[in-house]
């Protein structure tokens, strides 16, 4: 996608992600379900998400940001992708 001077709201981030994660693993995923809880996502897997999230959106993930709790849910991946892009999570 081609960036706009303006940062994505959270929702289009989220839904950027989930679009992937739908080609990923063949599911659709709500905003605050636990892909790692639920069995589907494993570890491993959040390394190509961490890749994913920094192509898609030009940030760098690194130390502390790459708690896994960071990248259980659509929305905490929004709220950390908007934390590294500057944005207010607004």
């Amino acid at each position: 996608m081609t960036e706009s001077t303006t940062a994505p709201s959270a929702a289009e981030i989220e839904q950027r992600i989930g679009a992937f994660l739908e080609v990923k693993t063949k599911v659709t995923w709500e905003r605050e379900v636990d892909l790692f809880a639920s069995g589907a996502v494993s570890s491993l897997f959040a390394m190509e998400l961490v890749v994913f999230v920094e192509g898609e959106f030009g940030v760098t993930v690194e130390g502390a940001d790459l708690a896994l709790d960071n990248f259980r849910t659509l929305r905490s991946m929004s709220a950390l992708i908007t934390r590294l892009r500057g944005g207010d999570g607004a």
